[in-house]
């Protein structure tokens, strides 16, 4: 219950890396979308044009000195029951995100991308539940 309140109070921007896959989780589980909301990810290939990699670990080396650990990012994460190793690895994938946020949204507004970027975070459940109704990975624009 908590958590659902949490997703459904839109006056609380919900920070995700990569949070198409996020959103479409929470959506499938709690039947709630989660919004507003704010992707690392999003932010950080509108603003590191100059590089393709926009994963976590490389973008909180780079604009937070941070060195994130992957290394139980293949384990199982189906099981019943989490390691302790799992549920230190997931609480550290998200312990950096209010500061990445917080370079990024000023990066996006160094650059003037600040509304491209808003409008992508409200698309992106949009985005979600495309995924889950079949067409993640086609895209419906083209031609």
């Amino acid at each position: 219950p908590n958590l659902v309140s949490l997703i459904r109070n839109r006056r609380i921007t919900k920070l995700f890396h990569f949070g198409r896959f996020d959103l479409a989780v929470l959506y499938h589980a709690f039947g709630v979308m989660p919004e507003p909301v704010f992707c690392t990810k999003i932010a950080s290939k509108l603003t590191r044009t100059y590089t393709d990699r926009h994963g976590l670990k490389d973008i909180c080396a780079e604009l937070l000195g941070v060195s994130l650990s992957k290394a139980q990012q293949s384990s199982d994460w189906a099981a019943e029951t989490l390691t302790p190793e799992q549920l230190e690895y997931a609480a550290s994938d998200v312990l950096h995100l209010h500061r990445l946020r917080d370079v990024l949204a000023g990066r996006l507004a160094r650059d003037g991308r600040t509304k491209e970027a808003d409008a992508c975070f409200r698309f992106l459940p949009t985005r979600a539940k495309l995924d889950l109704m079949g067409w993640a990975e086609e895209d419906i624009f083209a031609h």
